[in-house]
């Protein structure tokens, strides 16, 4: 049967898995939108597609819940590579993903009843240069740029993991806050491509507590690529050693950032339902 899904989560940013070569309708910005929308479709933030490489084991699309396409996603990532495994496209616990934000090494590194549990992913190396996060900035390294909203304004830092992303160090963190600021920041001007933002807390120098607006869906309660950066950012300003937990409301993750910037992420997947697309829903796209 055609229009088979697997849907899992990282630390409850849940994905929907599907293989290009599987689909019977085409992969547009309003099918996209409905699959994911939680009472029409699915329910998820977001699609990862299989599709073919020309440069690695496999390929990845993903596909934001707004339509429109991230270039990478840690936890997406992480859930790809138990897709591959779990269903045994692979058997090696080894292999290498070409996303839009560049080739990444993934390894399962803990199974549990024959399935990935525990999944590691290289994300490659943080890019700090402004020009390339890309932001728009007079500094060659966004670091402590003052950003004005409507009502107040923030020290922001920025950082490419093969996507953008914006950090604020916080005293403490407020969720109502980054859901009344998150969008404002996301959508603003000086970000050519928009933005991830997190909302930073060092807890100590191991530890650093997290809130994510993620760029297309919105306010998430984890993100692989979001924990990267922000490891990358402390490590870059000296406030924390070079491995480090990130907490989050979904959970933990373990982060580790070498000398060249080289960035190690270690976290769980989980499956929640695999299944197929009804004719009823397919009849609306």
């Amino acid at each position: 049967m055609k229009n088979f899904f697997v849907k899992s989560h990282g630390l409850g940013n849940d994905y929907i898995v599907m293989d290009s070569k599987d689909i019977s309708f085409e992969m547009n910005v309003e099918n996209i939108k409905t699959i994911c929308d939680v009472h029409y479709g699915i329910g998820s933030d977001g699609i990862l597609l299989l599709v073919d490489s020309d440069k690695a084991d496999f390929g990845l699309r993903i596909l934001n819940p707004d339509g429109s396409e991230a270039e990478k996603s840690g936890n997406g990532l992480r859930i790809f590579a138990k897709f591959l495994f779990d269903y045994e496209y692979t058997k090696n616990r080894s292999f290498s993903i070409d996303t839009p934000g560049g080739v990444v090494q993934a390894e399962v590194i803990e199974t549990d009843k024959g399935k990935a549990r525990m999944i590691k992913v290289d994300m490659g190396a943080a890019i700090f240069e402004s020009e390339k996060v890309p932001v728009n900035s007079d500094q060659q390294e966004c670091m402590d740029e003052e950003l004005q909203l409507n009502g107040t304004s923030y020290s922001i830092n920025c950082v490419s993991v093969g996507n953008p992303h914006c950090i604020v160090l916080k005293d403490e963190l407020s969720v109502d806050e980054i859901m009344e600021y998150g969008s404002q920041i996301e959508n603003h001007p000086k970000f050519p491509n928009r933005i991830n933002v997190q909302f930073a807390k060092v807890l100590s120098s191991s530890e650093v507590e997290i809130l994510i607006w993620e760029r297309g869906a919105g306010y998430t309660l984890a993100s692989g690529s979001s924990s990267s950066a922000v490891a990358a950012m402390m490590v870059k300003k000296g406030l924390t050693g070079r491995n480090m937990t990130m907490k989050m409301p979904g959970g933990e993750l373990k982060l580790q950032i070498d000398e060249d910037w080289q960035i190690q992420m270690i976290g769980e997947v989980r499956e929640i339902a695999s299944g197929y697309l009804s004719a009823e829903l397919l009849d609306v796209f």
